[in-house]
């Protein structure tokens, strides 16, 4: 096994242990709930929000952070961040707790915007996309083992403090890995041998139209995934168990990234997969919550599923093609992706909760999650398109 395979499975496992102590404990609430003798859902929906105004503010730090410490110390920090989490099994209030999941949530900020300049550095363009595929279904993975594997954790070690400690000492473990195997690497090398931007900051990500549309086009997809594990399960009209539309949509996505993978790697666009899984999303997810036919809503959920994920990696691969692009450069620009998106994902959630508490019907929010979908389909047009016409590539095959 190369070195670049091993940083990257310690990249990957690093946030996918972060998700799955996220879900896990989102899992738990009832038994955290108990433990801390906190009453209602508003309270409790601290757990999650500590983690996701952590991502925000994080996001936006992590380029920061990777300037001041280098990238070996830099995502060192992030991994250590998640493993600190573990704290809040041994905080003697719930106040403390949500500031562990706070400082959980940061590490997983960093962490997930650090993908980027260590793919660019470590990979070159032909072997990127499937980099950026495997990454992108790393939250995913995560999400998914701590569906499997909570209730039997939390049976076998005897509590929920257990469960997370043992997320935590895995994490841990990949740690000491990444401390080995990493080195740190220069910031300002162009990935594709142009000449490269001497310093690039977030006043200069700010003025690039496509760093702001990159997130609004994730932003609606972002916050219908969350809903289909949020809200979804509220909802008691749909024609199947939300809980088994989620298993579905997340087993397709998996088989959705793997198609992603094969199409950026034989497919040189990346707007028109953006564009078409889309739309194709919003439509199945539409499907999917409005028919009363059972096998329809799950075929559909599969569908929806699949093309959520199958753009991902056209998605991240996009701005990486960009021209002079930097590993400085692509932290910045992933730092605001992230949080921009999770910032739009936020004022949606609460739009969704104030559209239930008003109308008292929660499928009202779960039609306008899939409605903020589209976000992914109309954001599109107003992306730049980074790879190679076909006409190109041939005629420049031609001249040679």
């Amino acid at each position: 096994m190369n070195k670049k395979h091993l940083i990257e499975i310690t990249i990957f496992l690093t946030y996918a242990l972060f998700a799955m102590s996220w879900v896990a404990g989102s899992m738990m609430t009832p038994n955290i709930m108990a433990f801390y003798n906190i009453e209602g859902m508003a309270a409790a929906t601290w757990m999650n929000n500590a983690i996701t105004i952590a991502k925000i503010i994080g996001n936006l730090a992590a380029a920061w952070l990777l300037v001041k410490m280098g990238p070996k110390k830099a995502f060192a920090i992030a991994s250590l961040l998640i493993a600190a989490g573990a704290a809040g099994v041994f905080a003697g209030s719930y106040s403390l707790y949500v500031v562990s999941r706070l400082v959980m949530g940061f590490g997983g900020a960093f962490a997930i915007v650090y993908f980027n300049p260590i793919v660019i550095n470590y990979f070159n363009a032909e072997e990127r996309p499937m980099i950026n595929g495997i990454n992108a279904a790393a939250f995913n993975m995560g999400n998914l083992l701590a569906l499997l594997f909570t209730g039997s954790l939390l049976s076998t070690l005897g509590n929920w403090q257990n469960v997370i400690l043992a997320i935590s000492a895995i994490s841990l473990a990949v740690l000491v890995v990444w401390w080995f195997v990493s080195d740190d690497f220069s910031l300002s090398a162009s990935a594709s041998g142009d000449k490269p931007q001497v310093t690039y900051t977030l006043k200069d990500g700010v003025k690039e139209s496509v760093n702001w549309w990159l997130p609004i086009a994730y932003s609606g997809l972002l916050f219908c995934y969350i809903s289909v594990f949020a809200l979804f399960p509220l909802v008691p009209t749909f024609a199947a168990e939300a809980k088994y539309l989620s298993s579905i949509m997340i087993g397709a996505g998996m088989v959705g990234t793997i198609a992603g993978i094969m199409i950026v790697k034989r497919y040189p666009l990346r707007v028109p997969v953006i564009r078409g899984c889309g739309l194709a999303m919003t439509l199945f997810a539409a499907v999917m919550i409005t028919t009363s036919n059972a096998t329809i809503a799950y075929a559909a959920a599969f569908m929806a599923g699949f093309f959520m994920f199958m753009p991902m990696t056209a998605l991240v691969t996009l701005p990486q093609e960009l021209p002079n692009m930097t590993p400085a450069r692509i932290t910045v620009i992933f730092g605001m992706f992230w949080s921009i998106s999770y910032m739009i994902e936020t004022v949606l959630m609460f739009l969704a909760g104030v559209l239930a508490d008003t109308t008292g019907n929660i499928a009202y929010a779960a039609t306008f999650a899939v409605i903020c979908s589209s976000t992914f389909f109309l954001a599109s047009f107003f992306l730049p398109e980074t790879g190679k016409k076909p006409e190109l590539t041939n005629t420049t095959a031609k001249t040679a």
